[in-house]
């Protein structure tokens, strides 16, 4: 059990978690739009402005296990302080960036302190609700979060075309500001009493090597070439170092990340549609831009207003799958994501009406949303409190690099196929092929959970627990 905070500390929590993430998730799904007016300012182009994304990339993916372990080793409370200063201080110093070299550097601090921020958060969140409204407390702060997926498109390219693209960070420095002041005054601390106040600094180093370099490899693979030596000696640490890390925290007594977890299938069921939902999204929001662009001729933002209805429907898949958790199993609300996603992804292909080319957009994005939002308030719900900060950050750490995997494959799927065949046929080849993936694996999560019923090891979907949880007894090596 934890101790419950007072009513004050939770309002406090709360606001501090939701303003964050909106600050993240705004950022993230702004810069997008913004590239070619960078591009254009600092003299360079798109393609070396796209390490504006590959940093951040790079950094907030690293960082995901690291700052949720330390959360939970250390005090969550001093971790989301320290994540939500840098987010600031990155914010600010890329709104005063002379050049590309600083501006990659501070989005690099964005991103280190966006890593803190996102698994904290959600332990944050976790250890100061009581279980009866846990869940409704994470729906509604990734739903405020969602507003600010809504809000990015429209953002980014509102400020490329009007007062310039530095006002993106320009905004998030206020809000950020905040945000920290309200965490200092009201976030509760908590923490794993059961870890000893030691962190296992090889497996951070391990970790942080191998998914760089993976994230790297991945991120400009297309740019270098897949083949590239540069390219192909990047896998190979990552590899190296994944190995490595596996073996380290087999033997070490305390492990960044207890392997166990990982029995724990309801966990793994929920990660991997999770991370299988983020794929998609992230895919159909980057072949849905350069369609609505380069077929449909639309501004940057035209099409960021096309984005605002799939997008408030992701902002409002938060509160509604936190209202779903109450009524089905975790697993089971992700595989009805994954099918409403599928679905979705697949019909979008054969629409060019506007008058259902949107609707049916929104449809899919509330699918992909829903999928991907709620594996953080699923987790939640199979992993003991104690832990919430690992399983989330791990959670993260393979919604972020799946989802950066799926943009470079469907990134030079569409460079290797585009001289023979029109861009829309390609795109519509790429959002099947992503449909009938999800629906797959969303038919494949049941599948499982259906054996593991019949095997006695779960509870069949009729019953539920006093608080709904979905959890499997811990097993004991």
């Amino acid at each position: 059990m934890h101790a419950v905070a007072s009513p004050a500390a939770r309002t406090g929590a709360f606001v501090a978690v939701s303003v964050s993430l909106f600050c993240i998730q705004l950022d993230f799904f702004a810069l997008n739009l913004a590239l070619p007016g960078i591009s254009d300012e600092l003299g360079v182009t798109v393609s070396v402005a796209q390490w504006t994304l590959s940093a951040y990339m790079l950094a907030i993916g690293c960082c995901f296990v690291v700052g949720g372990r330390i959360g939970d080793v250390f005090g969550r409370r001093g971790a989301l302080l320290v994540g939500i200063a840098l987010f600031a201080a990155g914010s600010l110093g890329c709104a005063l960036a002379p050049g590309l070299g600083l501006l990659v550097a501070a989005r690099i601090v964005q991103g280190v302190g966006a890593g803190f921020v996102f698994p904290v958060s959600v332990s944050v969140i976790t250890n100061a609700f009581p279980d009866e409204t846990r869940a409704k407390a994470l729906g509604a702060a990734f739903g405020i979060a969602n507003i600010g997926t809504a809000l990015g498109p429209f953002v980014g390219g509102g400020f490329t075309e009007g007062p310039g693209w530095r006002w993106i960070f320009w905004a998030m420095v206020p809000l950020a500001l905040v945000s920290l002041l309200v965490a200092w005054a009201y976030v509760p601390d908590s923490r794993d009493d059961s870890a000893p106040r030691e962190l296992d600094l090889v497996g951070c180093l391990l970790v942080v090597v191998g998914l760089a370099t993976l994230t790297l490899a991945v991120e400009r693979g297309d740019a270098w070439g897949w083949d590239h030596p540069r390219t192909l000696a990047l896998f190979g640490v990552a590899v190296v170092a994944g190995g490595a890390f596996v073996v380290r925290e087999r033997t070490t007594p305390h492990p960044l990340i207890d392997l166990r977890l990982f029995r724990n299938i309801p966990y793994v069921l929920v990660t991997g549609m999770g991370s299988i939902a983020n794929m998609g999204y992230g895919v159909t929001v980057f072949v849905a831009t350069l369609y609505l662009q380069g077929v449909r001729g639309l501004s940057p933002l035209a099409a960021g207003t096309v984005f605002l209805a799939p997008a408030l429907l992701v902002a409002l898949s938060g509160p509604l799958g936190a209202r779903l958790a109450r009524h089905m199993r975790p697993t089971a609300v992700m595989a009805l994501a994954g099918a409403v996603a599928g679905t979705g992804m697949y019909a979008l292909t054969y629409v060019t009406a506007w008058w259902l080319y949107i609707p049916v957009f929104a449809w899919c994005g509330f699918g992909l949303g829903l999928g991907w939002t709620f594996s953080g308030v699923a987790t939640q719900q199979v992993v003991p409190p104690a832990r919430a900060g690992e399983a989330s950050g791990v959670l993260l750490t393979f919604l972020v690099t799946l989802g950066a995997i799926a943009l470079a494959g469907a990134a030079a799927a569409i460079s290797a196929a585009t001289p023979e065949r029109p861009a829309e046929d390609v795109y519509d080849a790429i959002l099947r092929l992503g449909g009938a993936a999800i629906l797959a694996c969303s038919l494949a999560v049941m599948a499982v959970r259906h054996r593991l019923v019949v095997l006695g090891r779960l509870p069949p979907l009729s019953l539920r627990t006093a608080d709904g949880e979905e959890r499997l007894p811990e097993h004991r090596s």
